[in-house]
C-alpha cells in the first residue's frame, strides 16, 4: 500500500515539475531575418549640406560601408534631390523642411529617415543696401525672390504670417539662388528669401542688408530622407547611415578650421564666409529619428501650406516617418 502511495506521489510530483518547466520556459522568439548585404549606397547631397560634404571629403561612408559601392550625386536644391529619390536614383539625401512636404503632397515615394536642428540663423530676408524697406511690414506689394519648394519657401510663408501679410500681398518671383542673387544685384526684385551660406556672404561683403531672419521664428530642422525600399530592406544600414552622420558631426565640431576649408572648396565661397557659417552651427547637431517635437514642427508646415493652398492635398507627416525599427 505504501509502495502504491509513493508511486502516485512520484508521478504527481513528476507531472508538476513538467508543468512548471513548461510554464517557465518562454516561447522562442521568432528568428530575426538577416538583412541582405548592401551592394551599393547612392547619396544625394548639395554643396552646402555640411555633414555630407565633410563625410564625402573624409570618406566616412566608404569606411563604414566597405563592401558596398558608394556613389555621390550632387543636386542644386532639395526639390531636385527628392525627385531623384522618388525615382530610385539615390538611396537617401539631404534637404530642408519644406521640400519634403511638397514632395509628399505630390505623392512622391519617400520616407523621413532622420532629422537635425537647423541654425537659428539659417534663413534671412535680404534687400539691396540702398533699399527703403526696413522691416517685414513694408513687404506689401514687393517682388520677393525665393526658390519654390525650398526651405526658404517655408521661411517666407512664416515671415508673411508674422507680418500679417498673405501671398496675395506680395509678388513671389520663383528663382534659383544664383538667379535670385543676380536679380537682387540688378534691382529686378525688392527682396530675397534665402539660406546659408548666401546670408553670411552678403553680411561680409555688404552687398545686401538683412532685415529679418529665422531667429524670430519657431525652430526648424533639416532632414535626411530615404527610399522606403532602402529602409525596409536594409534597416541596419539605415541605422548605420545615422551613425556615420553623427560621427561626422563630432569631427566637424572638433575641426572647425578644416571644416570651413571643406565648405569653401565645395561651394566656392571665401574662407571667411565659410568660417562665419560654421560659427552659426548648433553644437552638437545630433542626427536622430524624428522626435514628437520634430513631427509637430513638420505637421505645422504641412498644415500651413495646405491652408495657403500651396499644396493640393493634406499631408500626415507621421505616416512617412521611420520609427527606427527593423
Amino acid at each position: 500500500m505504501k509502495s502504491l502511495i509513493a508511486l502516485r506521489l512520484f508521478i504527481v510530483f513528476g507531472l508538476s515539475l513538467a508543468l512548471f518547466a513548461c510554464a517557465k520556459t518562454p516561447n522562442p522568439e521568432p528568428q530575426k531575418q538577416l538583412e541582405a548585404p548592401l551592394a551599393s549606397l547612392s547619396i544625394g547631397y548639395q554643396k552646402a549640406a555640411l555633414k555630407l560634404i565633410v563625410a564625402k571629403k573624409n570618406h566616412f561612408f566608404e569606411q563604414e560601408f566597405a563592401n558596398a559601392k558608394v556613389a555621390w550625386k550632387e543636386f542644386p536644391a532639395g526639390p531636385q534631390t527628392l525627385e531623384a529619390l522618388s525615382v530610385g536614383a539615390i538611396d537617401f539625401g539631404y534637404t530642408g523642411d519644406a521640400p519634403i512636404i511638397f514632395a509628399l503632397a505630390a505623392g512622391k515615394g519617400l520616407q523621413y529617415l532622420a532629422s537635425e536642428s537647423s541654425s537659428k540663423q539659417a534663413h534671412a530676408l535680404l534687400v539691396p543696401p540702398e533699399s527703403t524697406i526696413k522691416n517685414i511690414a513694408e513687404l506689401k506689394g514687393k517682388r520677393i525672390a525665393v526658390t519654390k519648394g525650398s526651405s526658404a519657401h517655408n521661411f517666407l510663408a512664416e515671415t508673411l504670417k508674422k507680418a500679417n501679410l498673405t501671398w496675395d500681398d506680395i509678388q513671389p518671383i520663383w528663382l534659383s539662388p544664383a538667379d535670385a542673387r543676380a536679380a537682387l544685384d540688378k534691382k529686378a526684385v525688392d527682396a530675397w528669401a534665402i539660406w546659408e551660406p548666401y546670408i553670411s556672404a552678403t553680411e561680409l561683403n555688404g552687398s545686401a542688408n538683412n532685415i529679418f531672419d529665422s531667429t524670430e521664428l519657431p525652430d526648424t530642422y533639416a532632414f535626411y530622407s530615404a527610399q522606403p525600399k532602402f529602409i525596409q530592406q536594409h534597416p541596419e544600414s539605415a541605422a548605420k547611415v545615422i551613425q556615420v552622420l553623427n560621427k561626422t558631426d563630432q569631427w566637424i565640431d572638433a575641426h572647425p578650421q578644416e571644416t570651413a576649408q571643406i565648405l569653401a572648396e565645395s561651394t566656392g565661397i571665401d574662407l571667411a564666409v565659410a568660417e562665419k557659417v560654421i560659427s552659426k552651427k548648433p553644437k552638437p547637431s545630433t542626427v536622430q529619428i524624428l522626435t514628437p517635437e520634430v513631427l509637430t514642427s513638420q505637421q505645422h508646415i504641412a498644415d500651413l501650406f495646405y491652408q495657403l493652398k500651396l499644396i493640393p492635398t493634406q499631408v500626415t507627416v507621421s505616416t512617412a516617418a521611420w520609427d527606427g525599427k527593423n
